[in-house]
């Protein structure tokens, strides 16, 4: 235990021999630290009131808020233990690869660094990436359950990555994890922020409190002289910018309104876009085999953190016209009878439907039809206003359910109906994806909304297997 806490800082010290580090008591094992942390919200689980039962499963030391009194073990009292939980987790499991990159925003995470692992690939380099998808190498996919995981499953990713000689890694940061200090032990050489619209507000109390959140990667984590990927499209880009600059980070501003990499023109193809961008001053033309605006925002976010993490401009440049892209986000899952294409898209934010149906439109000549839903328990103020959203930028809209959690359903759709009056609403997913696709006729296109990758619908406490693209594939055998 000497060599991981100071001895001061620990009540009934001795220096016992220490295995592990878990905040869930039931999967404590003989050595382990027990990190009984307070609830992150009024409704949540205390993790104080399964002390005696970690220490019944062999906990050698328990961390948590001042004041326990003496439980018959070592106790580190720490006032802000979800932290001090972090800074363990990173020493029981040290290393990390060389060149971390950190990727926060409401919308984009996932895109922008599964493009900058594809780009580090293409330049020979070993890269990996990780967030809402998984962690990604060129081995394949594997799974995680959050987008930024629990400080201890985190360090262990980072460690065993950096042990099968990954040198590279892109990683999304999540409100929630940057909230909860679970990457402040992170190195990150490179940060960069996508934008920030309506999102987690059944979390956050306010979008302040949402952007400061996000903040804490420019000002906390981040150390100075690294470099800070900006898209400056909205005021929360802009303040951002400034906030990195003031605490010394090398700001590269991007998007429409940047600096530093400007898009200047976008030429939608029917499958691709032709994109003008001037960079440093210069005018440079790409392809990009993707469809959406809101694709390019990402690519030009991953090409600011690809040079500044060493690839050449001009190797990043040629990478960018080979992504591929990823799954769930603008993912065409097939063809209808009569050539109308089908797109799966994880966008559940106002900001995100609102992108990707704009994203759409110059790709199709006739309708774009849209099914969708919103989640149980989460966010209620977006379930209209992404109603609105639908009926102004989509052509026909069916609501159906998306994760209903343990919200009565039919009270969520009649929520987004309230935006979109004429919408038909169909509650059963499959369903609602079958009848859009019998609606479809030449040149029209089918959007379906809010799921994207997920492989389940969860409904109360169950998960049942379910995947957009996968039952589409289904319909159309």
């Amino acid at each position: 235990m000497s060599q991981l806490v100071n001895p001061e800082n620990v009540t009934h010290y001795k220096d016992v021999p220490i295995s592990g580090l878990s905040a869930d008591s039931r999967l404590v094992t003989p050595g382990d630290i027990f990190a009984a942390l307070p609830s992150v919200t009024p409704q949540g689980v205390d993790g104080r009131t399964f002390i005696q039962k970690a220490i019944e499963n062999g906990a050698a030391c328990i961390l948590t808020l001042p004041g326990l009194g003496d439980i018959g073990v070592p106790v580190i009292e720490n006032a802000a233990p979800r932290r001090e939980y972090t800074r363990l987790a990173a020493k029981l499991f040290p290393g990390q690869p060389e060149n971390m990159v950190v990727v926060t925003g409401t919308n984009g995470k996932s895109s922008t660094v599964e493009f900058l692992r594809q780009i580090w690939d293409f330049a020979g380099k070993k890269a990996a990436c990780f967030g809402t998808l998984g962690i990604r190498t060129q081995d394949g996919l594997e799974p995680l359950t959050h987008t930024t995981p629990d400080a201890v499953t985190l360090h262990k990713t980072l460690s065993q990555l950096s042990a099968r000689g990954i040198h590279f890694c892109g990683m999304e940061g999540s409100s929630h994890g940057l909230k909860q200090f679970r990457l402040d032990e992170v190195k990150p050489s490179a940060v960069a922020f996508t934008n920030l619209t309506q999102d987690h507000f059944d979390y956050h109390p306010d979008i302040e409190d949402y952007f400061q959140s996000k903040a804490r990667l420019f000002h906390e984590i981040a150390p100075k002289n690294c470099s800070a990927i900006i898209n400056v499209d909205s005021e929360f880009g802009e303040k951002m910018a400034i906030l990195a600059e003031k605490s010394g980070l090398k700001v590269i501003r991007v998007g429409w309104a940047g600096e530093d990499i400007r898009i200047a023109e976008i030429m939608p193809k029917s499958a691709s876009q032709r994109v003008d961008l001037v960079w440093d001053g210069k005018r440079v033309q790409i392809d990009i085999p993707l469809a959406g605006e809101f694709q390019i925002l990402n690519v030009v976010t991953a090409l600011g953190l690809a040079v500044q993490t060493g690839v050449e401009k001009a190797v990043a440049l040629k990478a960018v016209q080979k992504l591929t892209g990823v799954s769930g986000r603008m993912e065409r899952a097939g063809m209808s009878v009569t050539n109308a294409p089908i797109f799966v898209d994880f966008a559940h934010t106002p900001d995100g439907l609102e992108k990707l149906l704009r994203g759409v439109r110059p790709h199709t000549q006739g309708r774009i039809i849209l099914v969708f839903g919103c989640g149980g328990d989460r966010d209620p103020e977006k379930r209209p206003i992404m109603g609105k959203i639908a009926a102004k930028l989509a052509d026909t809209v069916i609501v159906t359910d998306d994760n209903p959690r343990f919200e009565n359903p039919d009270i969520i759709r009649l929520s987004v109906l309230q935006g979109c009056p004429d919408a038909d609403n169909i509650g059963d997913r499959k369903d609602a994806i079958s009848f859009g696709i019998s609606l479809l006729a030449k040149g029209d296109c089918l959007v379906i909304a809010g799921k994207g990758h997920e492989s389940g619908q969860i409904i109360g406490d169950k998960v049942i297997p379910f995947n957009d693209a996968q039952i589409v594939r289904e319909i159309l055998a």
